[in-house]
């Protein structure tokens, strides 16, 4: 019997193994895909004349000689999904052959030894989808051949630049890149040392800067990101409950954030989508707390802002709860009032209104609220801000803020949240200049300030609008009052 266990066990690991190899396999083909098609959407909207040239992020040293860890650039991940450093894109959309060129780090078996494998060329092609694959250190010579109207690729496989080359001669080509930071009086960033480089050398082209094109794309996602969002989300409302099953007075606010980030690696998330914010008590209002070193009392409230980034895709998601289980009637009065501006702002968030709309909604119901508990004594103006510090929404995708026009139309297949949020901090009225109007209103709203003094309320979900309407990826995790306190409740209890 123990010898028949044995040989099922085995068969059993076995065929474990083969599926997950198998599921591998077809994700790895459904990306490709997905890749090729947005290179392929890219290359339609730059037009025939244009060269595009993206580059990944450079490694990032944190001391001495270890390094952090790694994150490729969004807009070379977008379009390649690849997430080594030295890598770089060529796109030539009126190329008859060969319109996508990929660069990737040259092979150093010694370093390897110490940093791992790097990308083969087969490996490059069948993760990308990209069929000509060179090394990093080809792509000067080959870029400056282009750019000089000569032969590339060599005779048995050369690459058709005619159109290219065309448009050089009349002066109407572009080369197309991510000009990121333009400021005058800032660094020039490797993009703009390369642009000036090739404008002293070369001539038939004008610079573009491709981040428009790119941020459209983006902000609408696939179905494959959709998918890989949804997961992302999932994972990081596992992770939220299994830090408010941690949660305890008593208890550091580091144990939550442990508790947290052990369940968004063990589910194979490959970082978090920003670093986790777990503030108890007064640490509760401050909007990006970094420490996590307070112990929480009982009759404190935790805020914990905390999700991941799973396959390149980031979640958001933050929820406040009493650290003894039970919500005392202020946070309470508090807590209602954040709810429903989510839930307006919900009812709002439809294909065609901004985010800015969205805000707006949240903005009403949280002066109306103010007002009533005597926060706030106009509803006109902006008093409201001491407050609400913060926009209500922000895109999600590749970047947990990620790109997208807040002013512009929302539409099917775009991500983001909405987090209003109110913060009751006595330095909010400290520091207001000593005029009469606000010696006036000091007078009349410092009784309330004291009353809910270092109550910090936010609630973040993670959204998708669907042709169907608007999904609440986060619904998993407890929300309003009643589920928050039935979910904390002792197992047991009546």
């Amino acid at each position: 019997m123990t010898r028949r266990i044995s040989i099922l066990g085995t068969r059993y690991y076995v065929l474990a193994g083969l599926l997950l190899s198998i599921a591998a396999g077809a994700r790895a083909s459904e990306l490709s895909d997905d890749l090729k098609a947005r290179r392929a959407r890219v290359m339609e909207k730059l037009g025939p004349d244009a060269m595009l040239i993206l580059w990944s992020a450079p490694a990032q040293r944190y001391s001495l000689d270890i390094d952090f860890e790694y994150r490729q650039d969004s807009n070379l991940y977008y379009l390649t999904g690849l997430t080594q450093d030295t890598t770089i894109l060529v796109l030539m959309p009126g190329n008859k052959t060969q319109r996508e060129l990929l660069f990737v780090k040259d092979r150093n078996p010694a370093r390897e030894h110490w940093t791992g494998a790097l990308l083969t060329a087969e490996d490059a092609k069948t993760r990308t989808g990209v069929d000509r694959v060179f090394r990093s250190s080809q792509f000067e010579e080959i870029v400056g051949a282009l750019l000089n109207r000569l032969p590339v690729g060599g005779d048995d496989d050369p690459i058709d630049a005619s159109r290219f080359n065309e448009a050089l001669a009349a002066g109407r080509a572009r080369v197309a890149i991510a000009l990121g930071n333009r400021q005058l009086s800032g660094p020039l960033t490797p993009e703009l040392e390369f642009s000036r480089k090739i404008r002293d050398r070369y001539v038939g082209f004008q610079m573009s800067d491709v981040a428009p094109v790119l941020n459209e794309l983006r902000a609408v996602k696939t179905p494959y990101e959709q998918r890989i969002l949804t997961k992302s989300v999932e994972i990081s409302g596992e992770a939220q409950i299994a830090g408010m099953r941690a949660a305890h007075a008593g208890a550091y606010e580091y144990e939550v954030l442990a508790a947290i980030e052990a369940v968004q690696r063990g589910r194979g998330a490959i970082s978090w989508s920003y670093p986790s914010i777990v503030g108890s008590g007064p640490n509760a209002t401050i909007l990006h707390y970094p420490r996590g070193e307070r112990q929480m009392q009982a009759g404190d409230l935790l805020l914990v802002d905390a999700a991941c980034n799973y396959g390149y895709m980031a979640a958001d998601i933050t929820r406040t709860y009493p650290v003894s289980g039970t919500f005392s009637p202020l946070h309470k009065e508090i807590y209602q009032i954040v709810l429903q501006a989510q839930d307006a702002a919900m009812k709002v968030a439809r294909p065609g209104v901004s985010l800015q709309d969205v805000h707006n909604k949240t903005v009403e119901v949280i002066k109306a609220g103010l007002l009533k508990l005597g926060l706030i004594t106009d509803t006109t103006g902006d008093q409201y801000k001491m407050w609400y510090t913060h926009g209500a929404s922000h895109f999600l995708g590749i970047d947990v803020h990620d790109v997208g026009d807040r002013k512009g139309p929302l539409a099917a297949g775009m991500a983001f949240t909405i987090e209003p949020g109110i913060y009751i901090r006595q330095s909010a009225l400290d520091t207001l200049p000593r005029t009469a109007d606000n010696n006036a209103l000091i007078a009349k709203i410092q009784p309330a300030v004291t009353k809910y003094a270092d109550i910090g309320i936010r609630i973040e979900d993670s959204f998708l609008l669907e042709s169907s309407g608007l999904r609440r990826l986060s619904s998993a995790v407890p929300r309003t009052i009643g589920e928050i306190e039935a979910f904390l409740k002792p197992k047991g209890s009546k």
